[in-house]
């Protein structure tokens, strides 16, 4: 309808091309919604030969059914395909088929509203993928419940109506996933940001987390305590690098609670301010301690201690907000659950236990001279923990950590430019002292990963390993996501021949490649891969689609390209 540059439509002008533009691409992700199935009915086992000699066992392709009860079975190497011509993961490709092949056979209300253009895709997807391990009957309960709704509510309210429909049709799975929930428990780290930092999320006992707090909440007074102003939550992350070593943290907290500790001029609340803010926050923590039923001390100095400023339990009567802000690593892993006030088991007090405060410490930025100095007493409180500690505990040392650094000449002999840490991702070369830290470290030899490394058998040894993760930080097949860990598969190029020449096993010929694509590789029929250069691995697809692997990603080769 507008065909002209829209720097010259008026306002409602672009408003009405903006929705004709949104209608046609909901239709073209409706459209490719029904390439998946399509593409999916091509590939039925009962369509797919047999490799005779294979076992189920031996890594060759099963018949897996991706979008729960009721869709028919996709041979599963059929998913990589799909996902590499698209331009996304073998995962995400199967989920998407997944989710179409369920839209048409468990939801068919919500898939007729799809193709008439009454419902957008994503949110029908959405959906699909929401009820994922429901039976079919519970889900076309929740399909009659949900298609007249699905593109007139916020996705918000859109998610809540679907988890009570789901609770609605089948009440039996809700409670087994509540209790599946209640039981999961571990420590989750997330993938580093732009800036060099990364999350880390626990699940686990109460008590053991009320206990871990407050043993952040006393190293991060204890920093305040040797001059760090700042942040009391950048205290607390930094609690976080300290508490990894226990002779250090013993050491800083010992010294921490015999330093005498200086009066504060920053602190303006009045005693009278400060006695109402506490009188509010106990009442806070008996409060929530009545509605979750966990019983707690509301006086002695453990409590204090747990508490923290930082107690996630809401809001107190004073207004103050405790939560700290939302992450979405934690909100995108596992549920956010309030932190609960420390109970009578938890009322043995540690070493040092810091005093009452009343709200979270809004701290100030370290010039220079200040850091330095807080540093070097740092560094000499670790010294003192291994030479000569204060309290008789034993000489225990914390574990080793190996941290590999690429970085140029330049950036080694200037301390100016940037450089990558595995595991972490690009940094400033300044953010190494804050990624080392006072903690003592070993420099080995620099690596050059020019060399080819070789090996007579087919067991590979660590050092050629080590070689290969190092120069391919993520694995090689086509938009893989998986990153090279020391858990990965490495897969020989060129099959390995047990009567062929020495060296086979060789840094030039060895691929990083997740379990899945692995198997791709060595067991789908029409799948080649050979190395153009030392960087860069070449895959062609059963239907002639080809693609070129190398650090940069992955790129699709033009046909013509190819040819000449």
């Amino acid at each position: 309808m507008f065909e002209t540059d829209l720097d010259e439509l008026a306002t409602a002008d672009l408003l009405e091309s903006a929705v004709e533009h949104r209608v046609a691409a909901n239709r073209a992700d409706a459209r490719l919604l029904e390439h998946a199935q399509i593409y999916a009915d091509r590939f039925h086992p009962s369509s797919c030969g047999v490799r005779p000699g294979r076992r189920s066992c031996d890594g060759r392709e099963r018949a897996v059914v991706l979008g729960g009860e009721g869709c028919p079975e996709i041979a599963e190497f059929a998913i990589a395909e799909f996902g590499v011509v698209l331009g996304i993961s073998p995962m995400v490709a199967a989920r998407f088929i997944g989710e179409a092949l369920a839209l048409r056979h468990r939801f068919p209300f919500t898939w007729a509203r799809v193709q008439a253009g009454d419902a957008t895709p994503w949110k029908a997807r959405q959906l699909a993928s929401a009820c994922v391990k429901l039976s079919q009957e519970a889900a076309a309960y929740v399909d009659r419940r949900i298609a007249p709704l699905i593109d007139s509510i916020t996705p918000y309210r859109l998610d809540k109506i679907i988890r009570a429909a789901k609770l609605h049709a089948d009440p039996d799975l809700a409670r087994a996933e509540a209790a599946e929930a209640a039981d999961e428990r571990g420590v989750f780290v997330g993938r580093s940001d732009d800036h060099g930092n990364k999350t880390i999320y626990a699940k686990a006992p109460a008590a053991a987390v009320i206990r871990h707090d407050a043993t952040i909440a006393a190293i991060a007074d204890a920093l305040k305590t040797f001059g760090d102003t700042r942040h009391l939550q950048h205290r607390r992350a930094d609690a976080i690098g300290i508490i990894a070593d226990p002779r250090y943290t013993q050491e800083l907290l010992t010294q921490a609670r015999n330093h005498p500790t200086p009066a504060h001029p920053t602190d303006t609340t009045t005693p009278a301010e400060g006695a109402d803010h506490r009188a509010d926050h106990r009442a806070c923590h008996r409060a929530v301690n009545r509605t979750t039923g966990v019983s707690a001390s509301a006086s002695d100095g453990a409590s204090a201690g747990a508490s923290d400023g930082s107690d996630h339990s809401g809001l107190c009567p004073s207004g103050d907000q405790l939560e700290p802000p939302r992450d979405p690593f934690v909100d995108g892993s596992e549920p956010r659950e309030p932190d609960l006030p420390a109970d009578s088991f938890d009322s043995r007090a540690i070493s040092y236990v810091p005093g009452p405060r009343t709200q979270p410490d809004p701290g100030h930025p370290m010039d220079p001279a200040a850091q330095r100095a807080l540093d070097a007493r740092l560094a000499q409180i670790k010294q003192t923990a291994y030479t000569n500690p204060t309290t008789s505990a034993g000489q225990a040392r914390p574990g080793h950590t190996e941290i590999f650094v690429h970085l140029t000449d330049h950036t080694l002999a200037t301390s100016n430019g940037v450089l990558r840490a595995e595991g972490i991702g690009p940094l400033l070369a300044d953010q190494l002292t804050e990624l080392v830290g006072h903690t003592p470290y070993t420099v080995k030899p620099v690596i050059d990963l020019n060399d080819t490394v070789s090996a007579d058998a087919y067991e590979i040894p660590t050092r050629i390993r080590e070689r290969i993760r190092l120069t391919y930080p993520v694995e090689l097949f086509p938009y893989g996501t998986r990153e090279t860990h020391h858990t990965i598969d490495l897969d020989h190029i060129q099959p390995y021949n047990p009567t062929g020449p020495t060296g086979q096993t060789n840094t030039h010929n060895l691929a990083p490649l997740s379990r899945y694509a692995h198997r791709v590789k060595t067991h789908a029929r029409g799948w080649t891969v050979r190395r153009i250069n030392h960087k860069t691995l070449e895959w062609r697809t059963p239907h002639g689609f080809t693609f070129q692997v190398d650090p940069t990603g992955t790129h699709r080769v033009d046909p013509v390209e190819r040819a000449l």
